[in-house]
This record gives C-alpha cells, structure tokens and sequence, in this order.
C-alpha cells in the first residue's frame, strides 16, 4: 500500500474514533444524572433523631452508591474529552481534569460521613450519638456545596470556555455553561451567608441552568458528535496529526 493510501485509508478511522470519543463523552455525561434519587433517598438521614432510631438504612445506601458512580463518571467527561480540548488549550483542558477529580474526591468524603452516621446507627449508638449525627449531617451539607456547586461552576467555566472558542459544538451550549455557573455560585453563597436554606426553592431553580447544560452536552455529543471545525479538521488530516 502506498503512503498516499495509507493516509486516504486513516481518514475514516480518525472520524470514527474522534466519533467515539464524542459519544464516550456524552454517556458519562448524561450518567452523571444518576444521582436525581438522591434528594429522595436522603431525606430520612436529615431528620435530627435518624442516627438514634432504627429500621433499614438501604435507601441511604443507596444513594451513596449514586453518588460514587456520578462521581467517577464525572471523571470520565473530563478524561475522554481531553484528548480533543487540549488542542484548543491544554492548560484548560488539564485543569478539567484536575478539577473533576477533586469534584470527585469530595463527593467520596461526603458519601463516607453518610455511611458513617449508618454504621452508627446499626451499632445501636442510641440519644448519645445524636450530636455526632448532626455534626456529620452538616459537615456533608457543608461539603455538597463545594463538590456539587462550587467545583461545578469551576467545570463549566473551564469546559464552556473550550467549547465556546473552538466550536465543537452550538455556542448556545457554552453560554448556557456560563450562565448556570454564575447562578449557583451565587445561590451558594447565599447558602453560606445565611440567606436561604441548601434545601430551599432558591438553590434548587438555580440548579436548573447548569444541569440543562450538561444533560444538554451529553444529549448532543450523543446524537450529533463535534462539529466540523478546523481542530476536528485537524485531527482527521491524513498527515497523522490526529494521534496523540
């Protein structure tokens, strides 16, 4: 085979895994959901007497389990879409990743203070285990704030940012990124400020923007891949500029 049709020959391949990783991207992306139950399945644990009481705990299990599985594939976004940001800033797109697993690390110290205040009670710890309930409770509130809104915000601005400037996808996407970013750091910091409850109607509509942008990214990346641009241009040359 000759060179001339060794490189024709690559063209197809490169598409189809800068396809793929389009698709890889998507899925974490819309896994990343899972963890909707959990505002369900936790509602026992907030209850001042739950680490005195007794009966099964699975439900709280449960959503910890999400919460880990959302957790890792947090980190998945961010590691299949690497290979393709870093063309449009590698500095960025090594940031994303940084930033996802810090997301990560802290939904995992949240989950481990819930199965804490499990183990407590199955023990039988009893009136006497109230106070450490509650401290954990709201050492795991403190920390929601920070691993599933704060560090959020961070992935937005970082994600949108590459997105907007190389136009992998519909700018509107990016855009929407940066709006819900901008309103959940300011409905957290209305949290830590004493000005409304975690739990309250203020930070669940803030929520919205910034979960409609990422379902939104997964759906497309799905459906429809990255756009044709000059970086997925460059990626699928023949010359072989698409390996990494």
């Amino acid at each position: 085979m000759t060179t001339i049709a060794r490189r024709t020959a690559s063209q197809p391949a490169a598409t189809n895994n800068l396809r793929r990783t389009a698709l890889t991207a998507g899925v974490f992306y819309v896994i990343t959901f899972a963890s909707i139950p959990t505002l369900a399945l936790y509602g026992p644990i907030h209850d001042a007497d739950y680490i005195a009481g007794t009966g099964s705990a699975n439900a709280v299990v449960a959503g910890g389990v999400l919460e880990v599985i959302v957790a890792l594939a947090g980190i998945g976004t961010a590691v299949a879409l690497y290979p393709v940001i870093k063309r449009q800033g590698e500095a960025r797109a090594l940031g994303l990743v940084g930033s996802r697993v810090l997301e990560a690390a802290a939904i995992f110290v949240g989950v481990a203070s819930l199965l804490t205040i499990i183990e407590l009670r199955r023990s039988g710890i009893g009136a006497d285990g109230l106070i450490i309930g509650r401290a954990l409770i709201g050492f795991y509130d403190s920390i929601f704030i920070i691993s599933q809104g704060f560090i959020p915000a961070v992935n937005a601005l970082l994600l949108g940012s590459l997105l907007y400037q190389s136009r992998l996808v519909p700018r509107s996407l990016p855009v929407l990124g940066f709006v819900g970013a901008t309103a959940i750091v300011i409905s957290d910091a209305g949290v830590l400020f004493d000005l409304w409850d975690r739990l309250s109607v203020v930070p669940a509509i803030a929520t919205v923007p910034i979960a409609v942008w990422e379902f939104s990214l997964g759906v497309y990346l799905i459906a429809k891949g990255f756009r044709p641009t000059p970086l997925t241009a460059e990626m699928t040359a023949p010359d072989g500029s698409s390996h990494t």
